[in-house]
């Protein structure tokens, strides 16, 4: 693994920009990471935790997954994700396909009606109980026209190492009741919302470089800071390890012209890469 990390260190050591990782080996439960201890921007990695309090509040009887859910007008203003913000409004949809589009395509709208359900405080709440001492959610949605030199305090941040700790507790609560308890839901919840993770249809961070077919069960994220992604990487159906990374600090433009998002997508896709070549041996 301390060569794995070596390579992977020399991968972001190419940037201008900060690349943090965590990254847990499954088969073996080591870990490797770069400053994954971090606070950094999470953008909207954080609905991985946002539909697993969701999914504790349906567990509750707090929420229905078959709910009827209108989507308003009011939603659709000054949202920068997602497809509902172009759909006509008063759209109806059950719960469980706002988790879903909240997930696969990002989208805001969808976000902003789960944490209306969840209340004022109950992220903050259900991170702290579930032990992500490192992440705070900030506001329902970034605000537009954020400037790039934002202080991490201004939006929502997480650490690598809590998204990695976020996974691996869902992955265990698919099988095991007590598991699923730690993160107030069943093993039934659990297991949906790791399908739905595997569901993603934005690939161009983790998944970027991995074999065509790759089974990913992750979320990525769109800040103006930079760009970061976390998931379980599977072989075939067996899951290899879990990858939490993100740049920060990414400029507009490259010294060499090229956008800098294309090289955020690049560092992370060949971080996932390398773990998956060293990992899958």
């Amino acid at each position: 693994m301390q060569q794995l990390k070596a390579r992977l260190d020399a991968i972001c050591d190419e940037q201008p920009f900060k690349t943090r990782y965590f990254l847990r080996d499954l088969a073996t439960g080591q870990e490797i990471d770069r400053e994954g201890s971090v606070e950094t921007p999470s953008a909207s990695v954080r609905k991985i935790s946002i539909m697993m309090a969701a999914l504790a509040a349906v567990q509750a009887g707090k929420l229905r997954l078959d709910e009827p859910v209108t989507l308003e007008a009011r939603l659709q203003k000054d949202v920068a994700s997602g497809t509902y913000r172009y759909m006509t409004p008063d759209c109806v949809i059950p719960f469980r396909d706002v988790l879903v589009n909240m997930i696969i395509t990002s989208d805001n709208v969808c976000t902003q009606v789960v944490l209306e359900r969840l209340g004022p405080g109950a992220m903050d709440e259900y991170c702290q109980a579930i032990g992500m001492t490192g992440t705070r959610h900030r506001g329902l949605i970034p605000p537009l026209g954020i400037g790039w030199d934002h202080p991490v305090e201004a939006t929502a941040s997480t650490t690598q190492a809590d998204q990695v700790n976020l996974l691996h507790a869902i992955l265990r609560g698919t099988t095991d009741e007590a598991a699923a308890a730690k993160l107030h839901c069943s093993s039934d919840l659990c297991r949906l919302g790791l399908q739905i993770l595997t569901w993603q249809l934005l690939r161009n961070l983790i998944p970027n470089l991995l074999p065509f077919g790759t089974k990913v069960a992750h979320k990525t994220g769109r800040g103006r800071r930079g760009r970061m992604d976390a998931g379980i990487v599977y072989d075939g159906d067996k899951p290899l390890f879990i990858l939490a990374a993100a740049t920060d600090w990414v400029p507009d433009t490259m010294p060499d012209g090229m956008p800098g998002f294309a090289a955020s997508f690049a560092t992370i896709g060949r971080v996932a890469r390398a773990a998956w070549d060293e990992l899958k041996r």
